[in-house]
């Protein structure tokens, strides 16, 4: 193989693990963040956040190939979809399943440095990884089922911190279950007539005309979960600030999201990233102001 193909290929793998896209990233990484934060008082082991960042860059990537894997039959019937790597053939099934297990090894590699409670955490976290492609086969709203993969970084990070999991970081948990179902059915309305052509079940059809609605009140509930979780872990003003800043970032999507516009739907799922951030930031004043 010249040098020209394994460029070729590894700008394949690249985009397999949407290394491209790196929104899927800061969405499974700023709960993560939160968790760490609060777990260790604002002052968590940064060995332990440096393993963290890396494994969840390391499953979001495995978790990807595993998606597409799952979806291959699937993706070449849907305009956003049609060109990826295994789709197109660039890429073969069996390189994505070594290269799924090898980022699945690496990832577990580095979680076994931490302690046994989080390992066990690690294990469900992979199986979750796995198993939710297959949830858009029977699941009314499979993004609730994402909300729980894409949160286990929470009580992860707080085992692997405080050697526990206390209630608090199951409120964070739900409070990302929500907040995922707001994005993710975003997401899934730039894909509603597709996936309605190919039996793919998403929260954009199951919620169907009062999808907008069903978007606004997932972020509410997120809010309002979030705002327990300060006032019980006594945070202060600058948290409370972070969360309204979080407040009219979710406005903001309300405008993007009315009309439907797909183009506009995709924008808004994208800005999620300032959403979390802003929830992150307002910790990180709490914690250092």
């Amino acid at each position: 193989m010249n040098v020209q193909n394994i460029i070729k290929k590894l700008d394949a793998y690249e985009r397999l693990m949407r290394l491209d896209k790196p929104i899927g990233i800061l969405l499974l990484l700023w709960p993560t963040l939160w968790a760490l934060l609060i777990a260790g008082q604002g002052r968590p082991d940064w060995i332990v956040v440096l393993i963290f960042v890396t494994g969840t860059v390391l499953m979001r990537s495995a978790g990807c190939v595993m998606n597409d894997i799952a979806d291959s039959q699937y993706d070449g019937l849907v305009a956003r979809t049609r060109h990826r790597p295994l789709v197109q053939n660039e890429v073969s099934k069996k390189e994505a399943y070594l290269l799924a297990a090898v980022l699945s090894i690496v990832a577990f590699t580095l979680v076994c440095t931490l302690n046994a409670l989080t390992i066990k955490l690690s294990v469900a976290a992979l199986l979750l990884a796995i198993t939710y492609p297959l949830t858009k086969r029977f699941l009314a709203i499979p993004q609730a089922y994402l909300g729980i993969a894409f949160g286990m970084g929470i009580p992860m990070a707080f085992a692997a911190i405080t050697g526990g999991i206390p209630m608090i970081a199951w409120v964070l948990l739900l409070a990302n279950v929500f907040w995922a179902i707001a994005y993710d059915t975003e997401y899934a309305m730039v894909d509603r007539d597709d996936d309605l052509k190919i039996g793919i079940k998403s929260s954009a059809i199951t919620f169907g005309k009062f999808d907008v609605i069903a978007v606004m009140l997932c972020y509410a509930v997120t809010l309002i979960l979030l705002t327990l979780a300060g006032n019980r872990l006594m945070l202060g003003w600058a948290y409370y600030l972070g969360l309204v800043l979080a407040t009219g970032i979710a406005a903001y999507h309300y405008f993007l999201i009315r009309a439907r516009d797909k183009t506009n739907c995709f924008k808004a799922f994208l800005h999620n990233n300032w959403f979390g951030c802003a929830v992150f930031a307002g910790l990180f004043a709490h914690y250092f102001h």
